[in-house]
């Protein structure tokens, strides 16, 4: 029995915990740029005044979902990243795994809304700015707990 778990473990991929961190901030990072730019190619045909109120509704949004949501999130998996034992961990723990379903639960929710939606693409442009807007300013949690990291660890090992 031991030596079957011990073959498994041979396909974990585990890093150290600053890669969680920054698997994490480039995916957050990615996924609200991509998001950002679906409701942008909306937005192109439609005319300037009226672009121009639902990019500010859009902004407003992304600041709130950043606020009350993702940064809530991102500083509680950084927490959670750094409670891991071990100095190496699996690779997909950048996230908790409860939150695996949740994932998949809104990436086929997008899916759904960009092919069958019946709302108007300029505002379903709002709500893809405002999740957009609010993952793309929490990951610079994880780069900005990188940057902490190093920096410490610079410091100390300077330290005679």
């Amino acid at each position: 029995m031991n030596s079957k778990l011990y073959r498994l473990r041979i396909f974990k991929p585990s890093v150290h915990k600053v890669w969680l961190h920054l698997s994490a901030g480039l995916v957050w990072f990615s996924v609200g740029v991509m998001l950002i730019g679906f409701a942008s190619g909306w937005l192109k045909p439609v005319a300037f005044s009226t672009m121009f109120i639902l990019v500010v509704v859009g902004l407003i949004l992304a600041v709130c979902i950043y606020f009350f949501g993702f940064s809530k999130l991102a500083n509680k998996n950084i927490k959670r990243i750094g409670r891991l034992k071990g100095e190496k961990v699996c690779l997909f723990a950048f996230q908790g795994w409860t939150s695996y379903p949740l994932v998949l639960f809104m990436i086929f929710l997008g899916i759904y809304l960009r092919t069958y939606s019946p709302i108007p693409k300029p505002l379903l442009a709002i709500m893809y700015l405002g999740i957009g807007g609010g993952l793309l300013s929490a990951s610079l949690h994880y780069f900005t707990n990188i940057a902490r990291t190093l920096r410490t660890k610079i410091t100390e090992s300077k330290i005679p």
